[in-house]
This record gives C-alpha cells, sequence and structure tokens, in this order.
C-alpha cells in the first residue's frame, strides 16, 4: 500500500524498497518532462519496488499525486528546504550545545575550512564527508555542527580563512546560515533504506541520494536530464540559458560577493557529488562534455535517453501520413498548421516565436496558424506580454492560445512543431511529435542537434537522416526563415515526416530503454545473481551515434 507520508517522519514507517528515487519539486506532485521520464520508469520496471524523497521548499508546497503511482511505489518521502520547517532543531542550538572548549571550536572551525579547501583545491571529498558523519548524519552525529556557526570562533577562523568572500561579517554570517539550514534539511535525518539512490539532478537530490547510499552501505545512481548547475547558475545571475558554465567561473565572473558564494555552493555541491555516484546517466552525447567542465567523470558516464512507447502514437501516425499526401497534392491552398507544445515562461521563447510569425506574415506567409499548447499560469506576467505581443503585431488570427490541454489527443492536428526554447534537455515533446511523425523546427540548444539533426546509424548500417531544422536560441529571423525552408519544399517535407517516425523507431523505443534501466538496477544494487540478470555492459545502451 501507497503511503504518502509527510517529512520527518520516524524510520520505521518505511519499509526497504530496491530503488529510492530522488526528486527536487517534482514528481509525483508537478507535472513536466522529467516527472513523466520517472513515471516511464516506475511503470515500466513492475518487478522492482520503488520510494520516492520528493525534496520541496516547504510544507505548504503541493502534495497532491498528479500521476496515479502504481503499486511497487511503497511510499513517499518528503523533505523540506526551508529553515522555518526545522527551526526547532536548527535554529536552537548555540555554541555551547557543541560541548567543546573554545580550542576545540577553533579546531572544528578550521576543520571546515580546510575541508572545503580540500574539495576546492583538490576534489577531495573525505574530511568533508567526515564532517558530515560527525555533525550531521542522524546516525553517527557526535555533535551539531551547524551550532559552531554561531561561535566567536567560528567568526574569526571566517576572516582569516576566507577573505576572498567579500562580505562583511554580518553578511556573511546569514550566508552561511542559509548554507548550513540547506545541509542541515538534507543531511541531518536518516532516509529509508533502498539498494538505489536515484537522483535525477545534481542538487539538492544528489546531495541527499549520495548521503543516504554512503549512511546504508548501498549505491549511488545520478540522472542529469539537464545540466542542473549550470542552469541554476545561469538562473541565480539572469544569463542566457543556453550559455555555458565551467567549474572556475565561480573565482572569475564579474558577480556581486553574494553571488559568487552562491555559484561556488552549487559549483562546489557538483564537484562534492559526482565521485559518490557508481554511474551517471546523461539523455545525449555532448551533455558528457559539457558536464565534464563541471566535474562529471566521464569514465563513469553513459548515454541513456529517453523513450517512447511506439504502439501509442500508432493512429497518430497514420493520420498524419494521409495528411501529409494531401499537403502534396495540394500544397499551394494549404494551411500550415504550427504547435508550439509547451509552458507559457521566459526561457520557452514564444516571445520569440511570435515575432518569427510576424517576419513570416510580413513576407507573404498568410497561409499559417500557431497553435500555442501548454500552461498558461506559471508568469502571469509573461502571458500577458505574449497576448498583448499577439495584438501588436495583428497576430490574432495566426495565433491561438489554448493553455493546458491534451496533446497527444491533438498531434495529428499539426504539420510541424516549433520549439523556441533557450534550455532542453531531450524534450518528450519532440520525441511524441516524431513518434507521430511531425517534423521539428526549434533551437540548438541541449541535446536537440542529435534528437533533429545528426545522422544516426543503426548497428546494421542504416543511416536516419534529419527530422527538422534547428538555429540558434533566439534568433528569430533564422526560425522564421527555417519554418519556410520546411514548408516550401514538399519532399523535404516528407522525407522529414518519414525520418522522424525512423528515428524513434529505431533509436528511442521506450521498452529498450526501460530495460537498460532495469539492468542497471540490479547491477548497482547487486540484485544480478539472485535475479538472474546480467550485468550492464555497453552493448544493452539502447542510443549509438554514428561518428
Amino acid at each position: 500500500m501507497l503511503s504518502l507520508l509527510p517529512a520527518q517522519q520516524p524510520q520505521q514507517e518505511y519499509v526497504d524498497v530496491d530503488v529510492a528515487i530522488v526528486m527536487e519539486s517534482t514528481y509525483p506532485y508537478l507535472k513536466g518532462g522529467v516527472s513523466a521520464v520517472v513515471h516511464d520508469i516506475v511503470m515500466g520496471n513492475p518487478d522492482l519496488t520503488y520510494g520516492i524523497i520528493h525534496i520541496s521548499w516547504d510544507s505548504s508546497s503541493p502534495q497532491e499525486d498528479l500521476y496515479g503511482m502504481p503499486e511497487n511505489v511503497k511510499w513517499v518521502r518528503v523533505v523540506c528546504l526551508s529553515m522555518q520547517e526545522h527551526r526547532h532543531d536548527f535554529m536552537a542550538v548555540r555554541p555551547k550545545d557543541l560541548d567543546m572548549s573554545s580550542a576545540q571550536r577553533a579546531g572544528l572551525s578550521h576543520r571546515i575550512f580546510d575541508a572545503l579547501y580540500a574539495l576546492s583545491e583538490r576534489r577531495e571529498t573525505e574530511p568533508l564527508w567526515q564532517l558530515i558523519d560527525e555533525g550531521f548524519n542522524e546516525r553517527t552525529r557526535q555533535f551539531p555542527l551547524w551550532a559552531i556557526l554561531g561561535s566567536r570562533e567560528f567568526m574569526h577562523a571566517l576572516t582569516e580563512r576566507m577573505p576572498q568572500l567579500g562580505l562583511s561579517l554580518s553578511d556573511s554570517f546569514w550566508v552561511l546560515r542559509g548554507f548550513f539550514s540547506l545541509a542541515y534539511a538534507v543531511l541531518g535525518e536518516t532516509m529509508p533504506k533502498a539498494r538505489v539512490y536515484h537522483a535525477h539532478t545534481t542538487g539538492y537530490a544528489s546531495l541527499l541520494g549520495a548521503a543516504a547510499a554512503r549512511d546504508h552501505g548501498t549505491s549511488f545512481l545520478l540522472t542529469e536530464h539537464n545540466l542542473y548547475v549550470r542552469d541554476t547558475v545561469n538562473t541565480l545571475l539572469d544569463r542566457n540559458m543556453a550559455l555555458s558554465i565551467t567549474s572556475k567561473d565561480y573565482r572569475t565572473f564579474d558577480v556581486t560577493a553574494e553571488q559568487r558564494a552562491w555559484m561556488a555552493w552549487w559549483i562546489e555541491m557538483g564537484h562534492f557529488c559526482y565521485p559518490s555516484a557508481e554511474v551517471i546517466t546523461y539523455l545525449y552525447p555532448t551533455a558528457i562534455t559539457e558536464a565534464a567542465e563541471l566535474g562529471t567523470d566521464i569514465d563513469k558516464s553513459v548515454v541513456l535517453p529517453n523513450g517512447m512507447t511506439i504502439e501509442e502514437f500508432e493512429e497518430k501516425y497514420h493520420a498524419r501520413q494521409t495528411a501529409v499526401e494531401k499537403i502534396a497534392e495540394n500544397r499551394d491552398d494549404h494551411t500550415w498548421k504550427l504547435v508550439y507544445i509547451a509552458r507559457v515562461v521566459p526561457i520557452k521563447g514564444l516571445m520569440d516565436l511570435l515575432s518569427s510569425m510576424e517576419i513570416l506574415k510580413r513576407h507573404g506567409y498568410p497561409n499559417l496558424h500557431l497553435d500555442v499548447l501548454g500552461p498558461t499560469e506559471h508568469v502571469p506576467e509573461y502571458y500577458e506580454a505574449c497576448l498583448a505581443k499577439i495584438e501588436a503585431l495583428g497576430l490574432q488570427d495566426m495565433v491561438t492560445i489554448h493553455g493546458t490541454v491534451n496533446v497527444r489527443d491533438m498531434l495529428d492536428q499539426f504539420d510541424l512543431l516549433v520549439l523556441p526554447s533557450y534550455n532542453e534537455g531531450q524534450p518528450i515533446v519532440v520525441l511524441e511529435a516524431m513518434a507521430a511523425g511531425i517534423p521539428t523546427v526549434g533551437s540548438n540548444v541541449g541535446g536537440m542537434s542529435q534528437l533533429v539533426a545528426e545522422d544516426l546509424r543503426t548497428p546494421d548500417g542504416r543511416t536516419w537522416g534529419a527530422c527538422g531544422e534547428l538555429v540558434s536560441a533566439g534568433d528569430v529571423e533564422g526560425m522564421a526563415h527555417q519554418i519556410r525552408t520546411v514548408i516550401e519544399d514538399t519532399d523535404r517535407y516528407r522525407t522529414y515526416c518519414a525520418n522522424a517516425r525512423g528515428r524513434v523507431e529505431d533509436f528511442f523505443q521506450l521498452h529498450e530503454v526501460m530495460s537498460s534501466y532495469n539492468q542497471l538496477y540490479r547491477m548497482l544494487g547487486n540484485m544480478n545473481k539472485e535475479r538472474n540478470f546480467e550485468y550492464w555492459g555497453e552493448e544493452t545502451l539502447p542510443l549509438k551515434t554514428s561518428s
């Protein structure tokens, strides 16, 4: 029976499971691409038992199961990050609770800075893990490490060891208090036992998963759907989300002292957690290259893409085949149905697409219509700005915003998916469109190149070409041009439609991806011998790209 239990429940409330999936503010309480993938994982591996560790900000965050989790999900454990959720434990302690002399407090303070320098300068993680074991881990804690923060000895060590922070002593205290409280929220309680802890972000989920695996002597698996550290730092600095981030950037960027401290927090968290993972999975090959600049271990990294159940799209695919033939017979009179499928938020680039639509209209392409499918309530001011832009550009007859709908029910109505996003991993909506035989014009971000543009070669030598066109994020002229490129050439369009379906059939089948996850879980969880599964090997990977 599934137990939806609030945060801070006693350990005995939770049964041991094969896999504990660690999520940040997504599954099972928020819909989205990552949540959909995780639901596929638990549904696609019914022979394994799961728990979900859901990290949210506080107890007022959504806690309604939106997916109807299957019986093999035995529990959901909520972990809240807000200091207010832990105020009685975290905020009540004082330096005297360390039960140490002044000299011992000074020694402990310098141990903390020694451990931080070992991590940042030499990528050594053990000194910091020892402090976590002694000062945070509920089962091994000898003293409340966070109590040192208010001591004279710690503040003296701070001014001596980290003058480069550039913050006043007061500001340094409040920033570090925030870091200590977040660490306590993630590390301060014993997690239910699992054979494998599977984190889906390199942030708090990764830190919790690595610590829980260390605590129970089990395994830690990390999946990066996107590069969390890069995206978090870019959001912090209000940068273009398509820009890269490296391990050294917090030392060199021209930012405020507080921004530099937070950059260091996120980047060094990646440095700390990556080594604990036995395997790190990425959705596409170039993600590994970029993650290496943030400290990932290439030797532990494998490509494990998203996938589709192709049979679920048969009806839509056949409807699209009929539509493609009608387009070929009567292209001049056809009104091209474009579709944007994403949240109406800045990072997804709808404002840019509206500019591209105006360019197309101005250049004599009135036979276009754009349908916008996706939630509009996440950033209300952006949605209102989009409505105003539609009116200002005179696009009322060319653009319809539907809000949240069942996308799969409508897929066969559309000729072309347009995705002007500034940040993507390997978008599920693109795979869904491909499974229905619909080409894509989108931004060249994340795994889009491998998904849409690069040749993919099967083991028997068959090569599938592109199924669409890509442009640089924010290039409104380029987006308009590539839309014209696709719709003006009927032969090109038909080829892209066929390639879209073929690429999914040969490289992105969900059952193959789930088989790979199953084998990986069994290898890491030492379940192979008792359940007669072979060990993970490169030959099990469902995706191979041409060189």
